[in-house]
């Protein structure tokens, strides 16, 4: 039986509790001598450690500050160490054998890790992930030969999230095991067992505080009970996004669980690998200062990092207000930038998500970009009821000469989008005939705007996604801005 991710921690663990009385298999960490690997498997892990000192300096710390960099792991994160350890674990079991299929639910990072290493160890692999994940991660898993399967929503409360889908996958597929990183011991355990012995390692023992994000929890927890075990006196503080539940006090968390778009970091719920017990302190931040600062790393410091690790330098530049110098915080890279390259490294994805303005691209605003959409005059689309055929689709959209057809439940609600692209890729890969019903040819994904949106924000949408749906509080009526409705708006205007 799988076990849900938010089950209580029944982890017994107690500091200063001889390692004998673990009931888990621990590892003794030695550095490893140079030489040829045997495999892309052998290079996961002993990441370098850099001084952050340009950024430092700007920020105007006294202390150290020194990324470890863990986008150096064989596939780009720290995901990379869970991935293998919990596999190599399961082994020892017995209750797996080559050519079963892995299956996991994951945002990305761990889905990559553990294609690569079923890649190398000779299983099958299926990863789960939400919609909302970069397109980079999913075209990686698919290089390495694992199959993919997109959800609608994140989460494990039904089966249309990435958790609930992936359990409901492994009872249907025979001699398949899914790991299960937000239960699996053996996410903290190689933490605790490597990862913090790296750290405290090339310090030399000198660490006053270290920083470190909260995704599964695995990596908090057990780096956190090492360092503590070790270096009584060092700091430990976690990192959880706003908009995510998974800091303590609760109070941190007022505003409930709510959309983001870092990826890999946060939750609404709270993973049962996530032990608090050697958290000091924890620090929220936004979306917006985490990606101005990744970006900040990538330009100031050379880290082809990614977003998560923006949202830990910020907290650490926060925390490290209350160190000396000559004291040392050592702050968590997570991942690199290669999953992201169209999201918080591109300037129209940025200007898109509100997180810059043109002006700070250098570039001058047009004289409509802070008026509010409702200043175009939208007309009610095409829409069409959810009885109707793909075939019935296509030549309503061709009859009508649009794109896209909003499909609407019996009571007016909106049931989805249909799309020329979306209906046309169903049909050349058999995903559906012309004779299914248009429910099967929705698109996964659309964009969507609130009604009051200033007009530059939402023209970047547009121009990505040629029409966003316009999300109206009053009302289901369903609305819709086009390129076409942008560029009537504007010629009428000058007019």
């Amino acid at each position: 039986m799988i076990e849900e991710p938010d089950i209580p921690c029944r982890c017994t663990y107690k500091l200063g509790d001889p390692k004998e009385k673990s009931p888990h298999v621990h590892e003794k960490w030695e550095p490893r001598k140079p030489g040829i690997f045997s495999s892309t498997l052998d290079a996961i892990g002993e990441t370098p450690m850099i001084r952050l000192d340009r950024l430092a300096q700007k920020e105007g710390l006294d202390c150290e500050l020194i990324a470890k960099c863990e986008y150096f792991n064989s596939g780009g994160s720290i995901k990379d160490r869970i991935a293998i350890r919990m596999l190599r674990e399961m082994e020892k079991t017995g209750k797996i054998k080559k050519g079963d299929t892995i299956i996991e639910p994951s945002s990305g990072n761990t889905g990559v890790g553990l294609a690569l290493v079923t890649a190398v160890m000779g299983y099958k692999c299926i990863i789960v992930m939400p919609q909302r994940m970069s397109l980079e991660k999913e075209y990686t898993m698919r290089a390495l030969g694992a199959q993919l399967i997109r959800t609608p929503a994140s989460g494990f409360k039904g089966e249309d999230t990435h958790i609930g889908y992936a359990f409901k996958l492994q009872r249907e597929t025979p001699n398949s095991h899914i790991l299960n990183q937000y239960v699996n011991p053996y996410n903290p355990i190689v933490h605790y067992d490597v990862t913090a012995e790296e750290i405290i390692h090339q310090c030399d023992g000198k660490i006053d505080m270290v920083v470190i994000g909260a995704g599964t929890g695995g990596m908090v927890a057990g780096i956190s009970r090492k360092i503590k075990e070790r270096i009584p006196t060092c700091q430990v503080v976690a990192v959880d996004p706003v908009g995510s539940i998974m800091a303590e006090p609760k109070e941190l968390n007022a505003d409930g669980a709510m959309p983001f778009q870092v990826e890999g970091i946060g939750h609404d719920f709270v993973p049962t690998v996530l032990a608090k017990d050697c958290i000091d302190r924890w620090i929220k931040v936004g979306d917006k200062e985490t990606f101005l600062m990744a970006r900040r790393l990538i330009k100031e410091e050379g880290l082809l990092c990614g977003g998560s690790s923006g949202t830990t330098v910020v907290a650490a530049i926060e925390a490290c207000k209350d160190l000396e110098a000559g004291q040392r915080c050592v702050v968590l890279i997570p991942d690199s930038i290669r999953n992201y390259m169209t999201k918080h490294l591109n300037d129209d994805w940025m200007v898109e998500q509100g997180l810059m303005d043109d002006y700070d691209l250098g570039r001058e605003n047009p004289w409509w970009w802070n008026k509010p959409l409702s200043a175009i005059k939208l007309k009610p689309p095409v829409t069409s009821k959810s009885d109707i055929t793909c075939k019935q689709a296509l030549d309503l959209m061709e009859q009508k000469k649009v794109d896209h057809l909003p499909i609407l439940a019996d009571d007016g609600a909106l049931v989805g989008i249909v799309t020329m692209q979306s209906l046309s890729a169903k049909l050349i890969r058999n995903g559906c005939t012309l004779d299914s019903n248009v429910s099967q040819a929705l698109s996964p994904e659309y964009p969507s705007v609130p009604h009051d949106l200033i007009l530059g924000r939402v023209s970047r949408i547009v121009e990505r996604g040629l029409f966003a749906l316009v999300k109206q509080t009053h009302t289901k009526d369903v609305l819709v801005v086009t390129r076409s409705d942008f560029l009537a708006f504007i010629t009428d205007q000058q007019s």
